[in-house]
């Protein structure tokens, strides 16, 4: 065995300083990559998302076809009845929240991963209503308490609702959220 593999790591490095670590296809990132991006969430304002809601947009890939972002239901409330044809990962910042389908009542750190394919309908039964940090892919299409279909919404759908919204109220556009 070679020196690397006898070493066991118990805990990450503590070296507070930056370390150059060889990449042998540094020059392939430097021309193909992509810089990682740092989003402000204080600099996106809430839009409104329905009479009890609002999200916080924190990020959008044209090209993945992702959006993330807070949303919040201010008090009691409910997100209608929705598909996703992707995957969403989201955890729950505040409040409390769960959807009619299941039996399970997500809190504050609380993990909730959905995939493609998956109908819910999300409610908030907790008196201050709930936040949820979402990372979503593709499109989620809501339904009417009738099942009739009602709207796709996808990363094109996001990012109008946040520009228009920043147009409407004179709010400058946020570069940083387009990644």
């Amino acid at each position: 065995m070679s020196e690397t593999t006898d070493k066991k790591m118990t805990a990450p490095p503590s070296a507070y300083k930056i370390v150059d670590i060889p990449e042998p296809y540094a020059d392939v990132i430097k021309r193909h990559g992509v810089e990682g991006k740092f989003v402000e969430g204080e600099e996106s304002p809430w839009v409104p998302f329905g009479d009890n809601a609002a999200i916080r947009h924190l990020a959008f890939d044209v090209r993945n076809n992702i959006y993330s972002n807070i949303l919040w239901i201010k008090s009691p409330g409910v997100i209608g009845t929705h598909r996703h044809r992707g995957t969403v990962v989201m955890l729950c910042l505040e409040g409390s929240v769960r959807y009619l389908e299941y039996d399970w009542v997500a809190g504050p750190g609380d993990f909730i991963y959905e995939t493609p394919g998956e109908t819910h309908t999300l409610v908030t039964d907790h008196p201050d209503g709930v936040k949820l940090f979402g990372w979503l892919q593709g499109p989620i299409e809501f339904y009417d308490e009738n099942a009739n279909f009602l709207e796709t919404l996808d990363v094109w759908w996001y990012i109008n609702h946040y520009e228009s919204y920043c147009r409407e109220h004179n709010i400058p556009i946020n570069k940083q959220l387009y990644l």
